[in-house]
């Protein structure tokens, strides 16, 4: 077979090092980063992404918090917002303006999680992503708050998840996909079966299989060794894909995969 849209990176190493050497040198041009998620149990994707992207980089960053956090936020992090909290502590379906707000100011937004399990605030982000056209990036819980809009998210171009295997095998499911993902297959049979769902849908898929993290859009697939799954987990993978995919717009896979191994 053959695979020539397979390209493999090292781990050290950028494969793409013009991504790198495009980076802005001024801060006001490095872009705006917008940051959602929290819940009044936790804020620590938004506060970590928050700082990777800081250092990382971007030109500005927000971060749009539940109300109920309001209290316990550290006053210096004076780039908050907060917005109307539900009894959970998630954010209400209220809070949309806020978040329409702040993707009209953002060029790029990263829904970051720590997100809740209410169902309101699910319905609260699929309308935001039904009306936001800017890059998206959705990592941790918040795939999963929004696992029922499967089709949503595989369909809307300028989209980025960086989602666990077991995610990215629900999202195969939801959306009928002819292909099963399971974990013992062979890294060539997913490196495949992105390449096929990538030229089928314009969103950019990040997942990580065994110890290789694999990146993959518009039919191209990027794969990296990869030691560290709680980056993954965390979110930090996620926050520098969102800055070096807002420096790069229309290489959406090198940019990320440059992210991996680029140095703070």
């Amino acid at each position: 077979m053959d695979y020539s849209f397979w390209k493999k990176q090292p781990a050290d190493s950028p494969l793409f090092p013009d991504i790198e050497w495009s980076k802005p040198e001024q801060r006001a041009k490095a872009g705006r980063l917008a940051i959602i998620g929290g819940n009044k149990l936790g804020f620590a994707g938004v506060a970590e992404a928050y700082s990777i992207a800081i250092s990382t980089g971007v030109g500005e960053s927000k971060a749009l918090l539940p109300d109920a956090l309001r209290k316990t936020i550290p006053k210096a992090m004076t780039a908050a917002i907060f917005a109307p909290t539900n009894p959970s502590g998630s954010l209400s379906k209220d809070a949309l303006p806020e978040m329409t707000a702040l993707g009209s100011w953002a060029e790029s937004v990263l829904l970051i999680g720590d997100a809740g399990r209410s169902g309101e605030t699910a319905v609260l982000y699929e309308q935001f992503i039904s009306s936001y056209h800017g890059q998206l990036v959705i990592t941790r819980d918040a795939i999963d708050l929004v696992k029922n809009s499967a089709q949503l998210l595989v369909e809307r171009p300028e989209t980025v998840l960086v989602a666990a295997f077991a995610q990215l095998q629900k999202i195969f499911q939801a959306v009928y996909y002819p292909k099963v993902l399971t974990f013992s297959m062979q890294l060539t049979n997913l490196v495949d079966a992105l390449h096929k769902f990538t030229l089928t849908y314009p969103v950019t898929i990040v997942t990580l299989h065994k110890d290789t993290l694999l990146i993959s859009h518009g039919g191209e697939v990027i794969t990296t060794p990869w030691d560290s799954p709680m980056a993954i987990w965390r979110g930090s993978v996620a926050a520098k894909a969102a800055c070096y995919w807002l420096w790069s717009p229309r290489k959406p896979s090198e940019a990320i995969a440059t992210s991996l191994v680029a140095q703070p």
